[in-house]
């Protein structure tokens, strides 16, 4: 044993902290809505397969586990993953235990638990925490062979090699860093001629099987997404923020701490079994991360990716830590314990439709946990107007997911959509037979997530829907969230009717969002409705009429940009308004209603001003 920390210093209990954080997550996960992914993994659930486009089966399959034992909906999908996500700290405890002694063990499961993202994986359904238990289930089964235990090891090894397999691609990185851990250490590199080592690989190695089957039978789909497609493969600069982010997801005192953890590895990496794995296999699965970030995908989010590895720093960091002067040791963890508690409020902020509503003008907006609940409603609703028999077609994989899960129904078809491949789920839908790449026949309700688009290929997808439906009515407009989430409901009418009005589109050149106005100020923009015209706009604040704008300036710059200039074109579609807001003060919500020439009323998304007091 090599605790390195001073007899006198006092023993941390994790167990009180584990206990009030457990009730924490089970209060989030009763509590916050659906993550867009976690959706389409319980779709995945109600089609049990040995592996997916996305993934492996496990994920997919912890749902339903959870559905079929602790009953229906999104709290009982959670529940297993939230189980696993309890067991992580003490993984740490007993690898820590079994390399430094009890006490460090204490104060490793305590870091681990007061690492933002370490604390809180469980509350979601993802593959993230299978993946991590996996992981460290591998290396206490190396640390056990390594220490003598070689029968209880392999078998440890082996289950964490199956695991993994069965949760994530991204497990392959696991494997690179365990390898580089095992050849580091003396004691590893003895294992390699440890039959019952080998035996846990071939153990291992067959459970990558259905993933290849998969693969094999769908043209490589899902290798060609994890590894060619989703990566540009060249270099970028992004990289370079990596260190920050970092930092300010495990809090900068603890960051440093944990990269301090991984260098003191280095220079004892001749000391025992510990030193040299935790070299190996940590900085693989930090720092080898950070130097992918410059070649690999930067769209998506990837920060969490590193976790394994500090996760695994955290086993040694106490020796390390407790070394410091008890004023900066303190700091550092008091620092790691408001960014859980940051993470645990903004958490909290989310599960309530009030604290989402407040978030719509800030970047901590969380698009993918918002606006579910009232789609689904709102899609109810005009379902229950509609014929018996109404076929659901929604805009993309993700609001398709949402739907299926909240009305309970699995019919629910899902248009060709960008979001589709980026994700790559669009291979799985079609195997399925949910992509719907030609209208079905009958009644038809289509339910478009119009911010799934950036607003410049809006008009293009709005054209597109109408070559897919043959005709479109104006549709039932949804704005959540002052319109941060807006969603388009169309009836479709019957196939042989022609024509299409598409949704009215604008913008408020002047003023623009975040602008401090005075008690009077003016409105400047657009507005336009192909297929049927625009017959007036209203100015509007926090949802109530001020103003009614001046309409029909003209913009043929405006058409231009939208390719709708041609000769003889009414370029008459600007607007201006003159608004008198009174004794406002304070933050407000400005935007605009346009009535069509059919009739029909549209509010666009709001944008967020303030008024001088």
């Amino acid at each position: 044993m090599d605790g390195g920390i001073p007899s006198g210093s006092v023993r941390v209990k994790p167990v009180a902290l584990w206990l009030l954080l457990s009730l924490a997550k089970l209060w989030l996960a009763a509590r916050l809505p659906a993550f867009g992914d976690e959706a389409f993994y319980i779709q995945e659930g109600r089609r049990l397969a040995w592996a997916y486009s996305d993934l492996p089966g496990l994920t997919a399959w912890l749902t339903r586990l959870g559905q079929e034992i602790f009953g229906q909906g999104l709290f009982a999908a959670r529940l297993p993953f939230f189980l696993l996500g309890a067991l992580l700290p003490w993984q740490l405890w007993r690898i820590s235990a079994r390399w430094f002694g009890p006490e460090v063990a204490d104060r490793a499961a305590l870091l681990a638990m007061l690492m933002p993202l370490g604390g809180l994986m469980g509350v979601l359904a993802l593959p993230d925490v299978p993946l991590l238990v996996a992981g460290l289930l591998c290396v206490d089964g190396l640390a056990a062979m390594m220490a003598g235990r070689r029968g209880a090891g392999a078998t440890a090894l082996a289950a964490g090699l199956v695991l993994g397999a069965l949760a994530h691609y991204r497990f392959a990185a696991f494997l690179a860093a365990g390898l580089a851990g095992l050849l580091l250490a003396p004691a590893g590199r003895r294992l390699l001629r440890e039959p019952r080592l080998w035996l846990a690989l071939a153990a291992g190695a067959l459970a990558w099987w259905p993933l290849l089957r998969w693969n094999l039978d769908h043209a490589g789909a899902g290798l060609g997404f994890q590894f060619v497609d989703r990566h540009p493969w060249t270099w970028h600069a992004e990289g370079l923020v990596w260190p920050l982010i970092q930092a300010v997801l495990l809090t900068p005192l603890l960051f440093a701490a944990l990269l301090g953890t991984l260098v003191e590895a280095w220079r004892r990496r001749r000391e025992g079994a510990a030193w040299p794995f935790l070299f190996g296999a940590g900085a693989m699965a930090t720092l080898g991360w950070f130097l992918l970030g410059f070649f690999a995908d930067s769209d998506r989010v990837s920060f969490h990716w590193p976790l394994a590895g500090w996760l695994l720093a955290c086993c040694a960091a106490p020796v390390l830590l407790w070394r410091w002067r008890r004023p900066w040791r303190r700091l550092c963890l008091g620092m790691a314990a408001a960014g859980s508690l940051a993470l645990l409020a903004y958490l909290a902020v989310l599960a309530d439709p009030d604290g989402r509503r407040a978030l719509a003008g800030s970047p901590a907006y969380a698009d993918n946990f918002s606006g579910w609940s009232e789609v689904a409603e709102a899609t109810r609703r005009r379902l229950q107007a509609m014929p018996t028999g109404t076929r659901l077609v929604a805009d993309n994989f993700m609001l398709g997911a949402q739907l299926s899960l909240a009305l309970g129904r699995d019919d629910v078809l899902v248009l060709e959509h960008p979001l589709n491949a980026k994700h790559g789920r669009a291979p799985q839908l079609r195997h399925w037979g949910l992509l719907a790449e030609h209208r079905p026949g009958g009644s038809v309700l289509v339910v478009l997530e119009d911010t799934a688009r950036p607003g410049k290929h809006r008009l293009r997808a709005y054209r597109a829907l109408c070559e897919w439906a043959g005709s479109l009515d104006s549709p039932e407009v949804l704005n959540v969230d002052h319109g941060r989430k807006r969603f388009l409901l169309f009836a479709l009418p019957a196939p042989e009717r022609g024509g299409c009005v598409l949704p009215a589109m604008a913008d408020l050149e002047s003023p623009r969002p975040g602008q401090q106005l005075e008690s009077a100020f003016e409105v400047a923009g657009w507005a336009i409705k192909p297929g049927a015209g625009v017959a007036r706009v209203e100015v509007l604040l926090d949802g109530e009429p001020v103003a009614e704008a001046i309409y029909g300036h003209a913009r043929p710059d405006v058409l231009d940009y939208w390719g709708l200039l041609r000769d003889g074109a009414d370029t008459g579609v600007g607007l201006r308004a003159r608004v008198e807001a009174g004794n406002r003060s304070g933050a407000a919500w400005l935007s605009l209603r346009v009535h069509g020439r059919d009739g029909s009323v549209e509010e666009l998304p709001a944008m967020p001003v303030r008024f001088a007091r």
